[in-house]
């Protein structure tokens, strides 16, 4: 009764009601599978069994596992093994560098009158971290002295300075740096620069400089040249049409660009048929001069004329009417013209004797050098500072400014030479030679100066091959 008014209702029939006859026969399957089964059992056992005791360094071996497929249980395990391989040793991708803030970048180039901090002003720049900056050792110098056309380089971010460059010469570069703690840094890097030959020849058409400017000469190495052989050649009066000159100097190149010219190694200059050679020699302790072929110095103890001068308004002359006097007078120097302000050079190696201002020759400097001889000049504008009588000087040292003073009608340097007391024509008088090489650098300067004196005059060689072959071949 408590079962028919049970709520709970069954979709299966109970068969544990029914009578032991009318039970299905399940018992008899069972049976069956298992007297089926356990041979089947059996063998795959004794399979199992061999696959472990195989060589797995023999060929068969080898070759058996591609022909057994894995059980699932050995795939399982398989996975298993390869994820605990990968959390032991986990592949790592190569770490790429961290990216590069890309900071605005701008130019400053500098123009007369103008400062640091104006063009920080100017460019909206942070004035604070110039003042940073000016205050650190490596960077105050550098700094300090800006001249028309220097550029500086900035990367900043708002106005906020990241980096500063600046070039200092060829050879060097003032780098600032805005390190991760905010701070400034700054180091000076050398510049690689990379030394080439070039080599040149030219005829004197008109003047020195047209002549070498046709050539694809600078001015600076025109100058260099004029300077070599000035105490030999008066450039001004003693070249002539159909003068030549070869010359070997260095190119400085940076970056894969010419930015300058450097010495001259080596240099032949024919004035009139008259061959005068010259040959670059730095001497153990660092200075270089120039010699001949033979070892003799290139320069003499005096320069011919101690002054950038435009032209000479008086020779020498005996005979000369005064300009301002009006009588005949001896002009006993050689006036050399030059605009007011222009550095008057030391003639030679000596001693001032005389630094005053006298009538005729108003403010004046005279020398005394060895040999007796004594340059006068005259009409100075003013005397070179911090000199005096019997102060030491050396050729080439400033010692006054052309001016007007005395009896002058413009502005010019009277320069005279006096040898025991006579006055000597200076552009003519025999100046006597400096001193060769010495004896003790003979040796290291005939192997330092013998490549480069083989080399000029293999150019020299084919230069004048070339130009036979181009003379042939224009008259055929």
């Amino acid at each position: 009764m408590r079962g028919q008014n049970s709520p709970i209702r069954h979709d299966y029939n109970n068969t544990a009601s029914l009578p032991p006859r009318q039970q299905p026969s399940y018992a008899k399957f069972v049976w069956f599978a298992a007297g089926l089964g356990l041979p089947l059992l059996t063998v795959m056992l004794a399979m199992l069994l061999r696959n472990q005791t195989v060589d797995h360094d023999s060929p068969v071996a080898a070759a058996e596992p591609a022909m057994i497929e894995p059980s699932a249980q050995a795939l399982t395990s398989l996975d298993t093994a390869v994820v605990a391989e990968s959390v032991a040793n986990p592949i790592v991708a190569p770490e790429s560098p961290p990216p590069v803030p890309a900071y605005d970048q701008i130019k400053l180039t500098v123009k007369s009158g103008d400062t640091l901090d104006q063009l920080f002003r100017r460019s909206q720049l942070s004035v604070a971290d110039l003042m940073t900056i000016a205050t650190i050792e490596e960077a105050k110098e550098p700094l300090r002295v800006l001249r028309p056309g220097d550029e500086l380089i900035i990367a900043h971010e708002e106005g906020r300075l990241m980096s500063l460059t600046r070039h200092i010469g060829i050879h060097q570069t003032l780098s600032v740096v805005r390190d991760d703690s905010g701070q400034f840094v700054a180091e000076m890097l050398k510049r690689p620069v990379e030394y080439r030959q070039s080599k040149k020849h030219a005829v004197i058409t008109d003047s020195l400089f047209v002549s070498a400017a046709n050539a694809d000469m600078s001015d600076k190495v025109i100058m260099n040249i004029a300077g070599i052989f000035a105490w030999d050649i008066d450039f001004v009066y003693d070249i002539r049409v159909g003068d030549e000159f070869y010359v070997i100097y260095e190119e400085l190149w940076q970056d894969g660009k010419k930015v300058d010219d450097g010495e001259i190694l080596a240099a032949e200059f024919i004035n009139q048929g008259r061959s005068y050679k010259a040959l670059r020699y730095v001497k153990p302790e660092g200075r270089s001069d120039y010699y001949d072929d033979t070892g003799r110095s290139v320069r003499k103890a005096f320069v011919r004329a101690p002054v950038d001068f435009k032209r000479i308004s008086s020779q020498f002359n005996p005979n000369r009417r005064h300009p301002v006097l009006n009588t005949i007078r001896a002009h006993r120097g050689v006036d050399y013209a030059a605009p007011i302000g222009t550095p008057i050079m030391a003639a030679g190696d000596g001693k001032i004797i005389v630094r005053e201002r006298q009538r005729g020759f108003g403010n004046v400097v005279m020398l005394q050098h060895g040999g007796n001889i004594v340059t006068v000049y005259a009409h100075m504008n003013n005397f070179r500072r911090g000199q005096r009588v019997g102060s030491r000087v050396k050729q080439g040292q400033v010692i006054g400014f052309v001016g007007k003073t005395g009896l002058v009608t413009g502005a010019h340097l009277h320069y005279e030479y006096r040898v025991n007391g006579v006055h000597r024509n200076p552009r003519t008088v025999s100046l006597p030679q400096a001193d060769p090489i010495a004896e003790e650098f003979r040796d290291d300067f005939n192997k330092v100066t013998a490549p480069m004196l083989a080399e000029l005059e293999q150019f020299k060689r084919l230069t004048l091959a070339s130009a036979s072959a181009s003379t042939e071949t224009g008259t055929l």
